[in-house]
């Protein structure tokens, strides 16, 4: 089983058929396919099966995806950490941040980080809480910014930052919590599970409204569309400006402090960043405080 015949794999996976797989990888539809057969008949059950023009997982294809891409990112992780360990000042930093925090806090971070470290070779991935961790517990990014992890995947959390989730609405409106609809994140957001939650202990059941991001969610708001739950820092501006107010609701606001997490073996680089962010001089208010080990 070689590297080349899994990350054809997970192109398929991921573009949905061995002709999609083909022009992403820049190679002939045969050969996908072939690399498809032989992973096939070396693991001797189905991974993918035809579903109408293409091709899906089966369910023990679910199972082999994960790992599949958990070994690539290790391999990868592998090679950048013994590289990095002669010079950690021009390695690579793969930066992983749910979505509010890839708005809010990512982008002021990395441009302070990168004033210090110039050379060092980052990409930033910002996506939804269930994915940015699977895409760190399968070693495909080296840190994310995030809320608290779940237990059980091997994430640690290096560095937190104070936190908290509001509940606001346009100014001027005063909504009956019942009757007004609630602005929601989409699914996989680690917003839209603790708004849930609160309209669960608020034993209330209104109309809700599922939109695609998290700044369809905030500009919804000031348009007066309903009552959403949001972080602090995210509507700072929009607070201060009086185009949104916080709403009094019984049980917040919500303590949901930021979470730098890694792996349980960071990269020399990973490590830089990780001493960066800590560094009040240098991140400034943007800077997060360090957590004991243990």
């Amino acid at each position: 089983m070689t590297p080349g015949k899994l990350r054809t794999f997970l192109a398929v996976v991921q573009h949905g058929s061995a002709r999609a797989a083909a022009r992403h990888l820049s190679v002939t539809e045969s050969a996908v396919s072939a690399s498809l057969a032989a992973l096939h008949r070396e693991v001797g059950v189905v991974l993918l099966e035809r579903s109408g023009r293409g091709l899906r997982l089966t369910e023990a294809g679910q199972v082999f995806s994960d790992y599949a891409g958990g070994i690539l990112g290790l391999m990868e992780e592998s090679l950048a950490a013994v590289r990095q360990g002669r010079n950690a000042e021009r390695g690579r930093l793969r930066l992983g941040a749910v979505t509010t925090a890839g708005e809010y806090l990512a982008p002021g971070l990395l441009a302070s980080f990168t004033r210090r470290y110039p050379d060092v070779e980052i990409t930033l991935d910002v996506g939804v809480r269930d994915v940015v961790l699977a895409r760190l517990v399968q070693h495909q990014l080296d840190v994310v910014i995030g809320g608290r992890p779940p237990a059980g995947r091997g994430l640690v959390t290096r560095a937190t930052r104070p936190n908290s989730l509001v509940v606001v609405v346009a100014a001027g409106d005063s909504p009956d919590l019942s009757a007004a609809t609630w602005l929601l994140r989409e699914p996989g957001s680690g917003t839209r599970d603790a708004t849930l939650a609160l309209l669960q202990a608020l034993s209330i059941e209104p109309r809700t409204l599922t939109l695609g991001s998290h700044g369809a969610v905030v500009a919804s708001a000031v348009l007066g569309l309903g009552v959403t739950v949001v972080s602090a820092d995210a509507v700072a501006q929009h607070l201060a400006g009086g185009r949104l107010v916080r709403v009094p609701v019984r049980g917040t606001p919500l303590d949901r402090p930021w979470h730098a997490l890694t792996s349980s073996a960071p990269t020399a680089t990973t490590r830089l960043f990780l001493d960066h962010v800590v560094n009040r001089r240098a991140a400034g208010d943007l800077a997060f405080r360090a957590r004991r080990a243990g």
